[in-house]
């Protein structure tokens, strides 16, 4: 257990324990702790041995192959100067509720919040990209850029909520132009309509929307356009909808799988 000994540190001072856990309370058994401390220690390596300093990092939170993805949570992996701790910036839904805020904590914690699947995604952008996400990072945009109310399913190109990708996307667009050209969600939303963002489209007939929106404090779809609902067609920000994203903009684009 000796080399779980930093990683168990780092997760008892991280802060923030239960950050973006369902309201259920279940004790973790030794052998999801170990797995969870596994998963986080290959990802440090992972991370250490890639010698970037920001990195998007995906994990499975939940199964959600009927609608054909694999990931379904997208951190911003840090390291905030060189050789230094690695840091996971990422904006949590707050037990079940319609509000969110965002986290600074550690690659531990990331791995111990409700995993579906023992496996990571790490997605490395060009050095520009990287050093502006530090910049960024370092200032107050990514709270500029946070919108509290949340809904799992929000609309892209809305500011009317936000969920835990769609903060990451937005930021990404700040990234991704000159300091102090977006600080706005608006303004990300704009350039990335311009810059041909596409987010997945799944297919979520009336009947569950509705059984969606009565019983789930944290899904809505009263900002997605009245055709495309009615049509069952619900547009959302995924892991794969940025991942492709970044592929089209940066074909030289590294990505690890962490198992």
């Amino acid at each position: 257990m000796k080399r779980y000994a930093l990683l168990l540190l780092c997760l008892a001072l991280a802060g923030a324990a239960h950050a973006g856990r369902s309201c259920e309370e279940k004790p973790s058994d030794a052998d999801t702790v170990i797995k969870s401390m596994d998963l986080a220690n290959k990802t440090l390596q992972a991370l250490d041995a890639s010698g970037a300093q920001v990195a998007l990092l995906s994990r499975i939170g939940q199964d959600l192959s009927k609608y054909n993805l694999r990931y379904s949570h997208m951190a911003l992996a840090w390291r905030d100067h060189p050789k230094g701790r690695w840091l996971v910036v990422h904006e949590l839904n707050q037990c079940g509720t319609a509000e969110s805020s965002l986290f600074n904590e550690g690659l531990g914690n990331f791995f111990m919040s409700d995993v579906f699947m023992y496996e990571a995604l790490i997605t490395i952008p060009d050095p520009e990209t990287q050093q502006q996400l530090a910049r960024i990072l370092a200032s107050n945009t990514p709270k500029r850029l946070h919108e509290a109310h949340y809904n799992m399913l929000a609309y892209p190109f809305s500011t009317k909520y936000q969920n835990s990708n769609q903060w990451i996307l937005e930021t990404l667009a700040a990234a991704s132009n000159a300091p102090g050209k977006i600080e706005t969600r608006a303004e990300a939303q704009s350039w990335l309509r311009s810059a041909n963002y596409l987010p997945q489209t799944l297919d979520i007939p009336a009947t569950t929307r509705l059984g969606g929106r009565m019983f789930r404090a944290n899904i809505a779809f009263d900002d997605h356009p009245f055709d495309r609902r009615m049509g069952g067609k619900i547009d959302v920000v995924t892991v794969d909808s940025i991942t492709r994203f970044v592929r089209q903009r940066e074909p030289d684009v590294q990505e690890i799988v962490v198992r």
